[in-house]
């Protein structure tokens, strides 16, 4: 008899039961699409962000040492200390080597441009294919952290020993054009590319790195190593580990390094290269951590917004379907039937609707998720599972909520009064 009492409310009012629906599929599918772009976005923020160039820079500790205290970048103790280009693949063998995404070895060098003028050499990887110790191929380099170059011409590849590409403005000083020739320390150059860094690397010229080596006599020596990586945004944890990682307590050292935080990959960087120093570029990290908080903050006002207002919808669509049965109701009272008894018939129908509702929100909002994903990532988002149970509970506490003021009318409802039409 309840579930047939159930089951002739859902079809005698089902236009209004439609509409329930209809409040609890927006709801829930904003929400679900929310949701799950909140738990999928952190790599995918960072990755968009990797097009401001890298996030960590390792130099010798006395080069460092020597910027840090004086604020020296030439000179004894900056220019004569060198990193070594063999620990250079290192990297990728740190714990958290997946999440170091690019990265280029730089030498800095000095040459005479056609015997004349002394300029700047940058020596790098433009490209480069390798193979690590484990058997894992990669391709990573200068230009997948410089994609805001503005470039005349083509970039360098792996093996462009004999071309090089000039900075925009030495390029303009000098006048020299793509294609010409330039000697620099009396060995020959073709000029393949120009590129518009907007920066001091304007005025310099970028050749490979076995190019500049070459030229300075320093084989396998680099000056640093600039470093693109996915971190986590930083805690108190973090900020505690990056004044001192020996302040912290063994569980506190180790939930900081097994988590993605800036000083932990600046650590474990450490461990590998040889006299290293890696420091966070923390104009970027901070950037990164800053936009991703806000990021997440926004999805999670977004969430509860669109809660309140699905519990406000369901509210008056419930208040106005129990006072159009006030009469059907009284008359359960009349017959002996107990308030409860009542509420719980009453909120059934609204589980059951807002089941229906909430189960095609929930698809619905996936697919906003993967819309959302493809029109501001250019990727899906990956579908969190744990949305589900979220999506539930919020589902049941919102329907809860907004059926309690007609709840509250049930409880004060009169049989007498409502069946005699007042």
């Amino acid at each position: 008899m309840f579930w047939h009492m159930i089951f002739k409310t859902l079809i005698r009012q089902k236009g209004k039961m439609l509409m329930i629906a209809f409040t609890v599929v927006l709801g829930v599918s904003l929400s679900t699409a929310m949701m799950n772009v909140m738990l999928g976005v952190g790599d995918k923020v960072n990755r968009e962000l990797k097009v401001y160039g890298a996030n960590i820079t390792v130099r010798h500790k006395d080069a460092a040492l020597m910027s840090d205290l004086y604020g020296l970048t030439e000179g004894l103790g900056v220019n004569d200390k060198f990193l070594y280009e063999d620990d250079v693949l290192k990297l990728k063998s740190i714990f958290w080597g997946f999440n170091i995404l690019d990265f280029a070895p730089m030498l800095d060098g000095k040459a005479m441009l056609n015997n004349s003028n002394e300029v700047n050499l940058i020596g790098t990887w433009p490209e480069k294919h390798a193979i690590l110790s484990t058997g894992e191929e990669l391709n990573t380099g200068l230009k997948s952290l410089r994609t805001w170059w503005d470039i005349q011409g083509e970039w360098l590849k792996e093996n462009d020993d004999d071309f090089v590409m000039l900075g925009k403005l030495i390029a303009e000083k000098y006048k020299i054009n793509i294609g010409d020739s330039i000697t620099l320390n009396n060995k020959n150059f073709i000029v393949k590319g120009i590129f518009h860094d907007g920066g001091q690397a304007d005025e310099k010229i970028l050749m490979t790195l076995p190019a500049v080596q070459n030229l300075m006599n320093l084989h396998g020596k680099i000056s640093e190593i600039e470093v693109s990586a996915l971190t986590t945004p930083d805690n108190d944890l973090a900020r505690k580990a990056a004044q001192d990682p020996r302040s912290l307590s063994p569980d506190e050292y180790e939930t900081w390094y097994c988590t993605a935080y800036v000083s932990a990959i600046c650590h474990q960087i450490q461990e590998v290269i040889t006299d290293g120093v890696a420091k966070p570029v923390r104009q970027v990290a901070e950037s990164e951590g800053t936009i991703l908080n806000k990021t997440t903050l926004l999805m999670i006002l977004i969430t509860i917004l669109s809660s309140i207002g699905s519990a406000l919808a369901i509210s008056n669509l419930i208040t106005a379907s129990v006072i159009e049965r006030s009469q059907e109701l009284g008359l359960l009272k009349a017959l002996g039937a107990y308030n409860w008894q009542i509420v719980l018939l009453v909120l059934i129908e609204v589980m059951l609707t807002g089941l229906f509702g909430g189960v095609a929100g929930y698809f619905l909002g996936i697919g906003f998720a993967q819309i959302i994903g493809q029109t501001v990532f250019g990727s899906y988002i990956e579908i969190a599972k744990m949305v589900i149970l979220i999506v539930a509970v919020i589902l049941f506490f919102v329907t809860l909520l907004g059926s309690v003021p007609a709840i509250r009318y049930l409880m004060a409802l009169k049989p007498t009064e409502v069946l005699h039409g007042k």
